[in-house]
């Protein structure tokens, strides 16, 4: 699994400010600065598409560029830029920049307000495939960008409850579904070594819903050195459906790894704890004790 990872970009300095809107069903308005009195064209937005950590810069321009061209504003010298639910754009980060013009080079852009009310509520909706999400968020350098995924499928961890000696997750099925009697939650190790832990999940009533438990002292029997082991549900080894991963992407953050933090448990000589990595899906980290 690659992992996307947010890296300072150049600061913007003081350049131009645009607020954003994000609705449930994954369009996003933004509100640009207001145009020059001069009679010059106004400017329009570019969304670029990030390249992942120690990858050169590749894709064709039209899945990793999005233009928006501007649009009258709302009784005022503002003018607009909607970003349209479909077609969907790749998973990733995307930077958002201002074009004054051909040839100009793209400005990146401050964030303004961001009114993500509309996607607190998203783990309560029924998300159809492909499961496309995307959250306006500041980068650390203080540049406005839209986190985005999109999966065949997903599987949206609702609660997590922590003890000394398990844990146990309830999530729901996104983009596929019921939950067949073959189904079953996988731990693998990453780095690809090794047989993975299966688990046998409980289903709910309406058969999209599931929970499991993991028994820290299985992992802890995996060895003493440092493991993280990344969790899926497996619905079938024999339609060739791949596993989906289980995580947290249907609300309004865009990076929860540093902000959901779960305790630790020592087992066996090791300490285990279940984390959310940059990609907001769910992991378990086994590290040496002390």
């Amino acid at each position: 699994m690659t992992e996307h990872p947010e890296t300072p970009a150049t600061a913007p300095g003081p350049g131009p400010r645009a607020d954003c809107t994000a609705d449930a069903d994954g369009r996003i308005t933004f509100r640009l600065p207001p145009g020059t009195a001069d009679g010059s064209p106004a400017p329009y937005l570019l969304l670029r598409l990030r390249p992942r950590k120690g990858r050169p810069e590749q894709g064709q321009p039209e899945v990793t560029l999005r233009l928006l061209d501007p649009e009258p504003g709302d009784g005022d010298d503002r003018r607009r830029a909607v970003l349209d639910p479909r077609p969907a754009l790749a998973e990733g980060r995307w930077d958002v920049f201002l074009v004054h013009g051909p040839g100009a080079p793209p400005q990146r852009v401050r964030p303004g307000l961001r009114d993500l009310r509309a996607l607190v509520g998203g783990p309560l909706r029924e998300v159809q495939a492909p499961v496309a999400v995307r959250i306006p968020y500041a980068t650390t350098a203080g540049c406005l960008a839209v986190r985005t995924w999109l999966r065949d499928a997903h599987a949206e961890v609702e609660r997590i409850e922590v003890t000394d000696r398990s844990m146990t997750v309830g999530a729901r099925l996104h983009g596929i579904g019921p939950l067949p009697g073959t189904a079953t939650v996988r731990l693998r190790r990453r780095g690809g070594d090794g047989v993975p832990l299966t688990l046998e999940p409980r289903a709910g009533s309406d058969g999209r819903g599931f929970s499991f438990t993991v028994d820290y002292g299985e992992l802890a029997a995996g060895g003493t050195g440092s493991q993280v082991w990344d969790l899926s549900v497996r619905l079938s080894s024999a339609d060739g459906i791949p596993p989906v991963r289980i995580g947290r992407l249907l609300d309004d953050l865009a990076d929860r790894k540093d902000v959901f933090v779960y305790p630790a448990a020592a087992v066996g000589g090791v300490v285990v704890r279940p984390y959310y990595t940059v990609d907001n899906d769910l992991s378990v980290q086994v590290t040496p004790a002390g």
